[in-house]
């Protein structure tokens, strides 16, 4: 049986990307809760705005916003596209993915969507603490991608970082001892 500590050093050896690749057909950005009232949380808009900033870069030309209704009744995706839009991201830019409610189902389904596209590639954006999980799940699958980590909009205390990576490292274990097993996936 698998232990935290082993979910430790799992999270320290995940992948963060598997190419060299620096452009790619689009780039996923994963969602996070949203606020009551339907806004973006301080989370969510630093993915947001790192997500933005990577397609004025050029990274890719279209974002892929993925999340549902995963923590009250509103859609993280349709917010995120709604504020990417706001910063200046025209819509023929953006793909919404409204249905994942976790981070298995965010890889899977995004990765739906890149197949449609004919596009093989992406650009996963999403907190530091958040992605070493994330890499091990869009390991899985059959794309090019690598991970690009959205530095906070303000300042965080050791103590959140820590209890982040703590809850982090609790998902990682979950993940490496069932859901990986139970949640499968088919793009």
């Amino acid at each position: 049986m698998l232990s935290l500590g082993a979910a430790a050093i799992a999270r320290q050896l995940a992948p963060s990307s598997n190419t060299s690749a620096s452009r790619f057909d689009a780039i996923i950005v994963l969602g996070t809760s949203v606020d009551s009232d339907g806004n973006p949380t301080p989370e969510l808009l630093a993915r947001i705005t790192e997500g933005v900033r990577e397609y004025e870069r050029g990274v890719a030309s279209h974002l892929i916003f993925t999340g549902g209704a995963a923590h009250n009744h509103f859609v993280e995706a349709n917010v995120m596209a709604r504020t990417a839009q706001a910063q200046g991201v025209p819509a023929s830019a953006i793909l919404v993915e409204p249905k994942a409610l976790d981070t298995i189902q965010n890889a899977c389904y995004s990765s739906r969507i890149l197949n449609q596209h004919g596009w093989r590639s992406a650009e996963v954006v999403s907190d530091s603490a958040h992605l070493p999980r994330a890499g091990l799940i869009f390991n899985r699958l059959s794309m090019d991608w690598s991970t690009h980590a959205a530095p906070a909009l303000q300042p965080e205390s050791a103590a959140y970082q820590q209890a982040k990576s703590a809850v982090e490292t609790l998902k990682t274990l979950r993940y490496l001892v069932w859901a990986r097993w139970v949640e499968s996936c088919e793009p």
